[in-house]
């Protein structure tokens, strides 16, 4: 199977999921990525089980609401059930890195509402250790030269994301050469780097369920 089948793949198999686990009239979360677009698309056909979907990002929205779904601003939402939404890099203990787009605070504060997470990917993303995809650092713009400094010390090589400012208005740092063997340890140590809106190790909130594609099926992992 090629890699965009298998993405076609676990987008379905989550679309299948939500159906089964999540009441009818809930709100969705939904993510941002390639990934998260084919499950989009997928989960159009079965627009009206659902109130509506909050969106990760601009881009997100947009494809929404192209589908016809409502799409609802989070401060007016008090529950969602379920996000899904891919990953760059995710290992055994389904931490991640996420923020290949851009996206990753929305992501991850539409992840930190949701009671469920789902992470669905295609087998390559699969890894041992976290941290050969450089890892996004959203970053207000003013401070990037002090947290590119700081990031430096802790060991990685930032590179700045030129010509990139995300949903919020701020710049993407991404950082190369890190081996991340405790990623719940280095997520809450470079947040504390003033300057930094927040970076996309996601493990301080994991994913709960991954939706793995390969060549034999789609596996679930806990």
């Amino acid at each position: 199977m090629t890699q965009n089948e298998l993405k076609q793949a676990v987008a379905q198999a989550a679309v299948e999921y939500v159906i089964e686990q999540v009441p009818e009239g809930s709100i969705i979360g939904v993510g941002t990525g390639s990934t998260a677009n084919c499950f989009i698309d997928a989960l159009a056909r079965h627009r009206t089980r659902f109130r509506g979907a909050v969106a990760s990002s601009e881009a997100t929205h947009k494809r929404l609401a192209g589908h016809g779904f409502t799409v609802f601003d989070l401060n007016d939402v008090d529950r969602i059930p379920v996000y899904v939404d891919g990953a760059d890099e995710i290992d055994g203990s389904l931490n991640m890195i996420k923020g290949g787009g851009g996206a990753l605070t929305r992501e991850k504060i539409v992840a930190a509402v949701a009671d469920c997470f789902i992470c669905i990917a295609d087998g390559s993303k699969l890894v041992q250790t976290l941290g050969k995809f450089p890892l996004p650092v959203e970053v207000i713009p003013m401070a990037r030269a002090y947290v590119a400094r700081q990031l430096a010390a802790l060991g990685g090589e930032p590179v700045w994301r030129q010509g990139f400012v995300t949903d919020n208005g701020n710049v993407i740092l991404d950082v190369k050469g890190l081996h991340i063997s405790d990623p719940k340890t280095l997520e809450a140590q470079i947040n504390q780097i003033t300057g930094i809106v927040t970076n996309g190790l996601f493990a301080q909130r994991p994913a709960n369920l991954l939706l793995l594609g390969t060549e034999n099926g789609v596996e679930r992992r806990r």
